[in-house]
């Protein structure tokens, strides 16, 4: 059993992916909003994406910017890479939960209307150019 335990730990390490990336969750932002702003910056290099990012008037852009310098800071720091060299391989984005803030009741006994504040988990994966 505890050999079977190792071998399977042993292949998920081997298998792990190596490459610097950073990650933000639970931000108070709209997936469809965010879409917006990370198509425009996604197979770009780290330079371009950070001077995309910069000059983008979207709320999202100054979250991503954050999430992007700090995958830079990840490559320089820990696996000892140029970020001049990186570009951005992956940008994950996916929904998280949402949250009921507010109820409108509607005139004439028509129900309620309900005000949801939407929340986005994003994941910036650098990686060399070849």
């Amino acid at each position: 059993m505890a050999k079977n335990i190792r071998e399977k730990a042993e292949k998920i390490r081997a298998n792990k992916d190596t490459r610097p990336y950073a990650s933000v969750r639970y931000v108070r932002l709209s997936p469809t909003k965010a879409k917006i702003v990370i198509d425009q910056v996604r197979g770009k290099s780290y330079d371009d994406a950070v001077a995309i990012l910069s000059n983008m008037p979207h709320d999202a852009a100054a979250i991503l910017l954050k999430v992007v310098k700090s995958a830079g800071a990840n490559a320089e720091n820990n696996k000892g890479m140029n970020v001049h060299d990186l570009y951005l391989a992956e940008i994950i984005l996916g929904a998280g939960p949402v949250r009921v803030n507010k109820v409108y009741f509607r005139g004439r006994g028509h129900g309620a209307e309900r005000i949801a504040t939407k929340t986005s988990h994003i994941k910036v994966v650098l990686a060399n150019k070849e």
